[in-house]
């Protein structure tokens, strides 16, 4: 056997999709919350929407110098979006149907009451494997 047998891709252990109902405002035939979709992004692709999210902020006192800063709204979006396999939140009619072209703009639409948004950022960081909430780990990366 090899000494990397263990690390054989056929030996990786492939993580489930799940689902999870974001809103009651979307509900099915029998009145219950319409369940989506998702999957679990790759450490590529968290880095990649991270790097997106992240802006440069002068540092106070220190001209010339800046620092990053990640847009911890934008980045939860993004991860969402990057997640969701159903509904399609790329899908013309459907962003049509609320007036919007982007699925982040769409996400924000069917999720729009304040409280199931930020208990869907929870679920969604836990489902990502996260233990502390993106802006704890900002918080922390800081210090």
């Amino acid at each position: 056997m090899s000494k990397f047998a263990l690390f054989m891709k056929q030996n990786k252990e492939q993580k489930n999709n799940e689902k999870y109902a974001p809103t009651t405002t979307l509900k099915d035939e029998n009145g219950k919350p319409v369940e989506w979709e998702f999957r679990h992004i790759t450490s590529k692709e968290n880095d990649a929407l991270r790097e997106a999210a992240t802006i440069e902020v002068p540092v106070t006192g220190k001209p010339g110098v800046f620092r990053p800063k990640v847009i911890a709204n934008k980045y939860m979006a993004s991860v969402i979006v990057a997640a969701t396999v159903f509904p399609d939140l790329l899908d013309a009619e459907l962003q049509d149907s609320y007036g919007v072209n982007k699925p982040e703009d769409l996400l924000y639409a069917l999720v729009d009451d304040a409280g199931e948004y930020q208990r869907f950022g929870v679920w969604m960081q836990k489902f990502q494997g996260f233990t502390k909430s993106f802006d704890e780990q900002v918080e922390e990366a800081k210090n």
